[in-house]
């Protein structure tokens, strides 16, 4: 009897430490608990303004006498997927998410942030500078149109994030309506899906300009080499043919630059130059612009794909062709755009350029960083000159802007019922400012990178250089 007196008292004793020393802070923060939603709604959090001061998101009192507040999102959905949401019942994402304890305010009288105010440290949100810029925001969101996919434009001499528009999207301050977000959940077009950073898709003929900077920097071509002009390539220890777009020649037949193979997106040379190679080359190079690692950013990324085809030189040739099973984030095809622009260094992205204490001082500004050098300058110039050459003749004409020298690439992809096309480039080409990456889903279906995503980088190449 005593004994099993002891033994429920030490059950007891067990049981109240771990749930008041252990387990304390899932119960806290457990959205069932009731305290949660009040303590969280009289949290005020920091205001998120745009590179320009534009208000992104907000706190607004919503009763005085319980002093609770809402959070509002002046532009809604146009910033929905870089900005996030932050709810008690529905979690965070995005930016707010990714600095809730900066954004929050600390004034819960924990034991934590009490001992911070004892010792001088201030309890009230910090506010957000974001690098967007919100008109061009609204360009690159007026360009896509309702179309699903993405735009992401980056500064390339600095890395900072200057629009990101992704479609389908979503109304952050709805996200409470518990309705509306099992809505979200259960919609098969994936609004909540950041395709600019959490979507892999096959990069087509984009791809081509890591093929090309490895075979210039390996020496195995050069600004004057000539490739051979043929419709076709039979796959090593293969069947399957590889053909150009059309089945035709790029040329006359008979021998092409690299520049104009370029311009004009031939299959053929590149699978060829991926074949003579080594086996491993276009993936260490294609690592150098960022690969087959999580890009470093402010919030999570999923991690570009090229794998490793050392022993099927098939897959190779089509990997060459960004098809196969290579596949890349929007966000890492803008930093291979942005990176040429930048004459081969590779900047790190990112959203958010300075954090601000209560009384509006800056106690964190973001410095732009290198992660690495992918190509020389002069090979970087050569591509710069062979993307000139694609919209100036090439398959990417209808992203050109009369009287400025504008870069990209186009990429049309064949794979699967969905298939995506691109445009990359950047401008103006002798002194970038913005370089983009624009993805189509399905664009594959009704037309091509040169007649769906090319006039759509015209759109927001006019706005950001010319203002209209």
């Amino acid at each position: 009897m005593v004994y099993g007196l002891f033994v429920g008292l030490a059950l007891l004793l067990v049981a109240t430490t771990y749930i008041q020393a252990i387990a304390s802070g899932r119960y806290r923060t457990d959205p069932a608990n009731s305290r949660v939603l009040i303590a969280e709604n009289s949290k005020e959090r920091g205001s998120i303004v745009d590179r320009n001061g534009i208000l992104l998101a907000t706190s607004e009192e919503s009763s005085a006498t319980r002093r609770t507040f809402t959070r509002k999102y002046p532009l809604g959905s146009l910033t929905a997927h870089p900005i996030g949401y932050s709810t008690v019942l529905f979690g965070e994402r995005g930016i707010e998410e990714a600095y809730s304890s900066e954004l929050r305010s600390r004034q819960d009288l924990s034991i934590s942030d009490i001992l911070i105010a004892l010792f001088g440290g201030d309890l009230r949100p910090e506010s957000l500078r974001l690098t967007l810029d919100a008109p061009l925001q609204q360009a690159a969101a007026d360009a896509l149109g309702e179309r699903p996919g993405t735009i992401v434009a980056l500064d390339p001499a600095t890395g900072a994030v200057l629009a990101w528009v992704v479609r389908p999207t979503y109304d952050p301050a709805r996200i409470t309506d518990p309705a509306y977000a099992s809505e979200l959940e259960g919609d098969p077009t994936s609004p909540l899906l950041d395709r600019a950073r959490e979507a892999l898709y096959p990069p087509a003929s984009t791809f081509k300009l890591v093929v090309a900077a490895e075979a210039l920097e390996s020496g195995l071509v050069d600004a004057s080499s000539l490739l051979p002009d043929v419709a076709s390539i039979q796959l090593p220890q293969t069947e399957t043919v590889l053909r150009n777009a059309g089945g035709t020649v790029c040329a006359n037949g008979g021998e092409i630059s690299l520049a104009i193979a370029i311009a004009r997106s031939c299959n053929v040379p590149f699978a060829a130059l991926a074949l003579q190679l080594e086996a491993t080359a276009v993936q260490e190079r294609a690592e150098l612009f960022g690969f087959n690692a999580e890009l470093p950013f402010d919030l999570d990324t999923v991690a570009s794909v090229v794998p490793d085809h050392t022993d099927d030189p098939a897959a190779r040739a089509q990997s060459a062709i960004g098809e196969r099973s290579v596949r890349a984030t929007p966000l890492q095809m803008a930093l291979v755009a942005a990176t040429i622009a930048n004459g081969g260094e590779v900047l790190s992205p990112y959203l958010v350029d300075a954090v601000f204490d209560a009384d509006g001082k800056a106690v964190e500004v973001t410095d732009p960083t290198t992660i690495g050098r992918a190509i020389s300058t002069s090979t970087a110039a050569f591509l710069s000159e062979a993307m000139v050459l694609a919209v100036e003749e090439g398959t990417a004409t209808r992203a050109g802007v009369g009287g400025i020298r504008i870069a990209g690439k186009t990429g049309t992809s064949e794979a699967g019922s969905n298939p995506p096309v691109w445009f990359v480039g950047f401008a103006p080409a002798d002194n970038p400012t913005i370089a983009i990456a624009i993805l189509v889903e399905g664009g594959g279906v009704d037309g091509s990178g040169g007649s769906i995503a090319a006039p759509m980088a015209r759109q927001v190449f006019r706005h950001w250089l010319l203002d209209e």
